[in-house]
């Protein structure tokens, strides 16, 4: 277990908590809102015979430090980069997003392009029409107050942990996080301030996406997996998951059995995914 600290730029300063795995090429794994590196275990198990494997928290997430600023989707691939830079790997590596982070990842892999090896996208979010109505200040006062009066009474240490384990309990695999480590996450104020402030601009990000997706193509010769999970009800999801491929000209793969947490669900397709890319 290691911490850096990063330098200019979103989260300058703030330890961040990294996890560097195995040797070979590297890629990056980045969870969702809300989770944490020990979300990517099964994943990291089957990558680093093979792949030098970097997984962090973002700040408010996992062991990292407060998050000081509301994000930004530049500063969130920014992040990637610096964190990178920060363990010594500056790539070109390949980078894996899931859920809210998918937008970070592809966001690196266009203002970053000769430092991305290739792109996969883990059931990550997608927002066919992105904006938020809530001007932005007033979201990001709103989470920072609840997350200040949530902590001030104690509430993340009497149920955060229980939340979490219930939050997952839907997921194929269940949690398969120590209790120690979802106690030491999950029963911090810092962790749901960090969540509600990310929920706050989910958004917002989503806009910058699709603003910077007509400004910054991906260069040709990047190689994009989109990998959906797929319960076996429905397929809706599904399918604007394909539409997501198509827009992308990205290869599409399909994890089933899988809830949204694939990379505990399906952990073999993520691996998978990430190998197929090219060396």
């Amino acid at each position: 277990m290691s911490f850096v600290r990063i330098g200019a730029g979103a989260g300058a300063g703030v330890p961040h908590h990294v996890e560097v795995t195995g040797s070979g090429p590297v890629c990056v794994l980045s969870a969702g809102l809300g989770l944490a590196w020990f979300d990517w275990d099964a994943v990291v198990e089957r990558l680093a015979p093979w792949r030098t494997v970097v997984r962090f928290d973002r700040p408010g997430a996992g062991l990292s430090g407060h998050a000081r600023v509301a994000p930004t989707l530049v500063g969130e691939a920014g992040r990637i980069a610096r964190i990178l830079d920060a363990v010594g790997l500056p790539g070109p590596a390949t980078v894996v997003g899931h859920s809210l982070a998918g937008f970070h990842c592809e966001a690196f892999a266009r203002l970053f392009p000769a430092r991305a090896s290739g792109l996969v996208l883990a059931d990550s979010s997608v927002e066919e029409r992105p904006g938020a109505r809530v001007p932005r200040g007033v979201r990001v006062g709103a989470a920072r107050v609840c997350g200040a009066v949530l902590g001030g009474v104690g509430l993340p240490r009497a149920v955060g942990p229980v939340l979490r384990r219930v939050a997952v309990r839907g997921d194929l695999a269940g949690d398969l996080a120590s209790a120690d480590a979802v106690r030491r996450v999950y029963g911090a104020s810092r962790v749901w301030r960090g969540s509600l402030l990310e929920y706050a601009t989910y958004g917002d990000m989503a806009a910058e996406l699709s603003a910077l997706r007509g400004e910054l193509p991906l260069t040709g010769r990047l190689p994009v997996t989109v990998l959906a999970a797929y319960s076996g009800s429905g397929t809706r999801w599904l399918d604007r998951q394909r539409a997501l491929a198509a827009s992308l000209d990205a290869d599409f793969r399909v994890a089933a059995p899988s809830g949204h947490l694939l990379m505990r669900d399906a952990p073999g397709r993520v691996a998978e995914a990430v190998l197929a890319t090219p060396r």
